[in-house]
């Protein structure tokens, strides 16, 4: 079950909006990729928790993921406590991921930057010898600790540390995006209008990312926040 990395997202479709495009490119570099959602984003305008379980089934073939969980926390009320931070952790120990990506520090959304902390403590607290989780056969697992834990940028335009060139897969994006049929543009809905519902929060979506890309040359890119310095072996990596 070791994978390379985890993106974790508090809501189905946190991860396809803002680092879909990073997992799709580092896949096709030969890194393998899990997902991992906290809630089914039952509080949502439009649509249900079960519907969001499908859609998230659909984006997951969309991406071409080896696999996608739901730790059912409570949308909108999950709490930092011992418990999620446990959920989080034996996700972490089931996957080994080296990298894991998460929710933004601080967003328009308050499960967002809730969940950053959560993700984030829970990264260090499964490095932790003495903190015990079961895997799903009831058998203890073994410490690991991720060797980063990047923070995708959301809704607020924050000031990026890194980004990551996807402008070979910004279609493939859209389209695991749209995978979500209940939450964003779809004429033929008959469900309340939301904020992300219409055809220009996807042209919004989508001039996010040429801005970011502007700055390295690209024509997209996905923009990412560390938590600590980010260690560079050869100074021409840097574009």
């Amino acid at each position: 079950m070791k994978i390379d990395i985890l993106a974790i997202g508090v809501h189905p479709d946190d991860v396809e909006l803002c680092a879909s495009g990073t997992v799709l490119k580092h896949i096709d570099l030969g890194y393998t990729v899990a997902l991992c959602d906290l809630t089914q984003g039952e509080l949502g305008t439009r649509g249900s928790g079960t519907l969001r379980l499908i859609e998230a089934e659909k984006a997951r073939q969309i991406l071409g993921v080896t696999c996608r969980e739901n730790l059912g926390m409570a949308d909108g009320f999950f709490q930092h406590n011992e418990e999620n931070i446990r959920k989080i952790v034996a996700a972490i120990r089931k996957y080994k991921p080296e990298i894991v990506l998460a929710n933004a520090v601080t967003d328009r959304h308050p499960d967002h930057g809730r969940a950053s902390k959560l993700i984030s403590d829970a990264c260090f607290y499964s490095g932790l010898r003495k903190i015990e989780t079961l895997d799903e056969k009831g058998a203890n697992q073994e410490f690991w600790r991720p060797k980063a834990v990047y923070h995708y940028i959301q809704d607020r335009n924050l000031k990026a540390d890194f980004v990551v060139d996807i402008s070979p897969y910004i279609d493939k994006k859209i389209e695991s995006i749209m995978a979500y049929s209940s939450q964003f543009f779809d004429p033929k809905s008959l469900e309340p209008e939301t904020p992300i519902s219409s055809m220009a929060f996807i042209d919004y979506m989508k001039a996010k990312n040429r801005a970011y890309g502007r700055d390295i040359g690209a024509e997209y890119a996905e923009a990412f926040t560390v938590e600590r310095n980010i260690g560079v072996k050869d100074l021409f990596d840097i574009t």
